[in-house]
């Protein structure tokens, strides 16, 4: 099998920066030789952490989210500074959206150890999907909790239900397939 020619890049004519994206446009000769102007994104990458405590999913107060004009239930997440690991930004995810300190975790299981790329065709982001175990004997601040449903099959089929975010299904979704692998 012939092993396709690599794209080449032969003029990158934009690139905006923020401290949340990088905008780039550039000229690519695609290995049919065709010149096509292409926009990327680069993106840090992004945690989504299933969070359970005393068989119950915690979720966070809904949050506004600017790009669908909604507030929208999410498990709680966020980006990776640059100069951390994925990992590495949990606590202060946690901390952030639940209220939850680091001695509060008694297990945090990575989903996948290589990130999923979210949209490789526009972005450079990945995804990295954890579970993060609060221990049952600490008191989370009601106040920083949004929901809760159980991790009961009907629990998990009530929270798709309301779950419009593809990346926070996708998590669910793995943590359950782990799961029924595990128990199998």
């Amino acid at each position: 099998m012939n092993k396709p020619r690599p794209w080449q890049t032969l003029d990158r004519f934009v690139e905006i920066c923020s401290p949340w994206l990088t905008l780039i446009g550039e000229r690519l000769q695609d290995d049919q030789g065709r010149i096509l102007d292409y926009w990327r994104v680069e993106k840090a990458d992004s945690v989504v952490i299933v969070t359970i405590q005393a068989g119950k999913f915690l979720l966070p107060i809904p949050t506004y989210r600017p790009g669908v004009r909604e507030t929208t239930l999410d498990f709680p997440g966020g980006r990776v500074n640059p100069e951390q690991s994925p990992i590495a930004a949990i606590p202060g995810i946690l901390s952030r959206e639940l209220g939850v300190s680091e001695d509060a975790i008694a297990n945090l299981t990575p989903l996948n150890s290589t990130g999923w790329a979210i949209n490789s065709s526009f972005s450079n982001q990945y995804l990295y999907g954890f579970v993060a175990e609060i221990d049952p004997t600490v008191a989370v601040n009601p106040n920083r909790v949004g929901t809760t449903y159980p991790t009961t099959s009907p629990g998990i089929h009530s929270l798709l239900q309301d779950l419009t975010c593809l990346q926070c299904r996708a998590v669910l979704l793995e943590w359950q397939s782990q799961r029924i692998i595990a128990e199998g």
